[in-house]
């Protein structure tokens, strides 16, 4: 992930990191996950292939169809979190598919939680009602990333392939915040979203999202297929940073954080950004992403389980020949620690 905002208001941040760089991952607070000197990744774990929705850009081409054969057992996913405990990963962040719809996902958050993880959900939203989002607070998960990919309701709608989904994550944003659960908003910016940027960071805010995360379209499950039809160009790109940046610096850091993520690159763009503006905060930004020793994070600062036990450096790597191992065969913890790996 790229901290757009840490970098811009991040008098005092370093000092940070450099206190917690090397404590114990229950010590470190979730903001500076990111730049802690352990060398155990965040997982993303995709505890199902199933979604109530098929949106256009699914990297993992999940839909109401897609099989539940094979997924991990309760079982086996609680001895996956035992191992993942034991190994001391800074975070889990459960997605899917659609992870609200395992029916044991509470049992799994509950023993991770026992077990002293934290915990991240990424979801498309539609199935948070006021209960269900305090469920997943009392679950011990401390913050939902939702996913919003238009400011209006076509546009929201047209990649959800689902009329009815914009307002429905609307009324997730609200259930969220009323039962005091984290949330931010995650968008994959596309040429046919792009023209609502602006509107959507002005809507983010509204809604109350605590964050907002700028994917890039990678051509991976569905995504594959609609790649060359919506994935922007140089220009686009560059607009799109420009835009981010001023918005970062307009807003409060309290109020809500900007990250782009997947690529490493936007980087160049904040760091020449800052120094045209002779931001204050420049040297401490190079510093702070400099201790993230640079490049993907893929293999490294982060690791993907997909809901049949398959070990990926992340979760866009899944040709074949990145294929780790499998958890059902050998522990998560062994597989990482390979030198081969």
């Amino acid at each position: 992930m790229n901290r757009i905002t840490q970098c811009l208001h991040g008098r005092g941040t370093v000092s940070s990191v450099m206190r917690h760089r090397h404590r114990p991952q229950g010590e470190v607070p979730s903001t500076l996950l990111a730049f802690t000197g352990m060398y155990r990744p965040v997982v993303f774990w995709n505890i199902t292939d199933r979604c109530n929705l098929s949106c256009t850009h699914c990297y993992n081409a999940s839909g109401p169809a897609s099989p539940t054969e094979g997924e991990l057992t309760t079982a086996e996913a609680m001895g996956v979190i035992d191992d993942l405990a034991a190994m001391g990963v800074p975070l889990i962040l459960f997605t899917g598919g659609e992870p609200l719809l395992r029916d044991d996902l509470f049992d799994l958050a509950q023993h991770a939680k026992k077990k002293g993880l934290k915990m991240a959900l990424s979801t498309n939203g539609t199935l948070i009602t006021g209960d269900m989002a305090g469920r997943i607070r009392d679950a011990g998960i401390e913050y939902a990333g939702i996913s919003l990919d238009g400011a209006t309701a076509a546009t929201h709608d047209r990649f959800r392939n689902c009329r009815g989904a914009f307002d429905a994550t609307l009324a997730a944003f609200s259930a969220c915040k009323k039962a005091g659960l984290r949330c931010g908003v995650r968008v994959t910016l596309t040429r046919e979203n792009l023209p609502e940027l602006e509107e959507l960071i002005d809507l983010s805010i509204r809604i109350g999202a605590s964050r907002f995360c700028l994917y890039w379209l990678v051509p991976a499950g569905r995504g594959s297929g609609a790649y060359d039809r919506l994935q922007l160009g140089k220009k686009e790109v560059e607009g799109a940073l420009s835009l981010l940046y001023r918005k970062a610096q307009e807003t409060d850091p309290s109020v809500m954080e900007f990250l782009t993520v997947d690529a490493p690159q936007d980087c160049i763009h904040l760091l020449a950004s800052m120094e045209r503006d002779r931001s204050p905060d420049l040297d401490d930004a190079k510093e702070l992403l400099s201790s993230l020793n640079g490049g993907c994070s893929a293999g490294t600062r982060v690791a993907n389980i997909d809901a049949q036990g398959n070990v990926w450096p992340c979760q866009f790597a899944r040709s074949r020949e990145f294929l780790i191992g499998n958890v059902r065969n050998r522990p998560f913890s062994t597989l990482w620690a390979e030198q081969e790996n």
